[in-house]
């Protein structure tokens, strides 16, 4: 089980899919990892040869931001929006959606389970 970026690759899972465990790497840049070590996107990480594996690592942790380094910028990002009072930063403080979604129905994600008001009727309506 090769130890990439500070995490285990699956050695049972195609290569392309198994560098998809890093965080920072979706199926894309795996497929572009992969063509840069010339390593065929079928073959098992079990089966890469020390030299293959040392290719792939020196790729990942030289040309791109993931695991740790890509968490803490993204945090930084945060914070950053958090503390100059922009609008998506008042969003993520509330834990409401930031990207313009409604929150009347759905954003259960961001707001998480529901809190039933009591005593809450609706108002007789006029005629």
């Amino acid at each position: 089980m090769p130890r990439i970026a500070g995490v285990d690759v699956p050695d049972y899972k195609r290569g392309e899919i198994a560098l998809t465990d890093i965080y920072g790497v979706g199926q894309s840049r795996a497929n572009e990892i992969l063509e840069r070590a010339e390593i065929d996107v079928d073959e098992h990480p079990g089966d890469w040869s020390e030299g293959q594996t040392r290719r792939v690592r020196r790729i990942v942790e030289d040309d791109y931001k993931v695991e740790g380094q890509l968490r803490t910028e993204e945090q930084m990002n945060i914070k950053r929006l958090k503390d100059i009072g922009c609008y998506r930063g008042l969003r993520h403080r509330k834990g409401l959606p930031v990207r313009g979604q409604r929150t009347r129905t759905n954003a259960r994600t961001r707001k998480g389970k529901k809190k039933t008001v009591a005593g809450k009727k609706r108002s007789p309506q006029k005629k």
